[in-house]
């Protein structure tokens, strides 16, 4: 008996029995993180971590993520340029990068969204029926080989199915949900924790109205409340992220009510300020947070810029602070999570730690 009792022993140090526990719910999960930060041109880049400006990724500098504020982190990811396209088969040096990267966010117990980005399109440019069947058999193949390398993580981590899922109208909504379900049958199939895992799904183009009217059904999953919903949040696209003005229209340097020029009249926002963003954030609530389902804003931010002589700079620069803080505020008083996308030199300097804008790093974590 003794002797049995040992080989018992021995058996556990040498195989280590994994022990397989239901994750907590989405809502669980949800409320306990705080706004969210992007690694964005990084690991989504096509030719490489750094081919679009980024750094490579340390632990060093996931620790200054984390002690700047951030529990949450979003890691868009491309997979079809590091994969087999014949048969969908990840490169085994690329799944170890991710890994590591994510381990990276684990090891400072962050919350991470790992997601399938634009990847030269594939899926996202491709909600059609001519091509639903190709994108559902590579979906259901990568995210097989995904889930498995990571089935043993615990609830920190989150999958995101897609990224901005190019739904030019409600007619093409069918397809985009059969992606949905081929994501969550193929994460389910893996078993382990994926089997409780929180699965996040992506309005049409994500963007808020279009969701509003058109996501009207989510995939079916066979454990209950472990899905998410993601928008993301540019608007009004002429202060967010539009680079020079337009014969349609002007840019818009200054945004909020108490941050308009009083000269530069041409370049105040028109239109898509602080009641505009409740109103968006409003629908968000009613539609799934109000009925149990989290909602991430996977996206979102407005940039500072250069501006030419006779304008004011000073006032740009707080227009687009307050843009920040004013989101975040709005978004998590009423449950839902915002992630600002960030890029290399940025609000850091990814390659030294340094901290570049700190006005934008305190309004994004909501300190004073």
């Amino acid at each position: 008996m003794i002797r049995m009792i040992l080989k018992f022993f021995i058996a556990l140090v040498i195989f280590p029995v994994c022990v397989v526990a239901q994750l907590p719910t989405a809502k669980n999960i949800a409320g306990k993180m705080k706004a969210g930060w992007n690694l964005g041109n990084t690991l989504e880049a096509i030719g490489g971590e750094t081919a679009w400006g980024g750094a490579i990724t340390t632990q060093q500098f996931i620790d200054q993520i984390k002690a700047s504020g951030f529990n949450t982190v979003r890691i868009p990811c491309a997979w079809f340029s590091h994969s087999d396209t014949v048969n969908s088969v990840i490169d085994e040096s690329w799944m170890n990068r991710v890994k590591e990267v994510v381990d990276y966010c684990i090891n400072d117990s962050l919350y991470v969204v790992l997601n399938m980005h634009w990847d030269k399109g594939w899926l996202e440019n491709r909600i059609n029926r001519a091509n639903q069947k190709e994108v559902n058999n590579r979906l259901r193949k990568y995210w097989t080989q995904i889930a498995n390398a990571f089935k043993n993580y615990d609830e920190h981590l989150l999958f995101a199915g897609a990224n901005e899922p190019d739904v030019k109208d409600s007619a093409d909504m069918p397809v985009l949900l059969s992606y949905y379900q081929t994501f969550v049958n193929a994460v389910r199939a893996t078993d382990g924790n994926n089997s409780s895992r929180t699965l996040i799904i992506q309005g049409p183009q994500t963007n808020i109205d279009k969701t509003n009217r058109w996501m009207n059904e989510l995939p079916n999953d066979k454990i209950g409340n472990r899905l998410m919903l993601e928008v993301h949040y540019y608007e009004p696209y002429q202060f967010c992220i539009m680079e020079k003005d337009a014969a349609w229209g002007k840019l818009f340097y200054y945004w909020g009510k108490n941050y308009h020029s009083k000269t530069d009249t041409i370049h105040n926002a028109k239109y898509g300020e602080e009641r505009a963003v409740d109103e968006h954030l409003e629908l968000m609530k009613r539609k799934f947070y109000d009925r149990g389902i989290p909602v991430i804003i996977g996206e979102f931010g407005a940039y500072k810029r250069k501006l030419p002589e006779g304008a004011d700079q000073k006032l740009h620069e707080q227009s687009i602070e307050h843009f920040q803080r004013y989101f975040v505020e709005k978004a998590m008083s009423k449950g839902l999570i915002p992630f600002y996308w960030d890029v290399n030199k940025g609000i850091f300097d990814r390659g030294t730690g340094k901290i570049l804008d700190k006005e934008i790093l305190d309004a994004v974590t909501n300190r004073n």
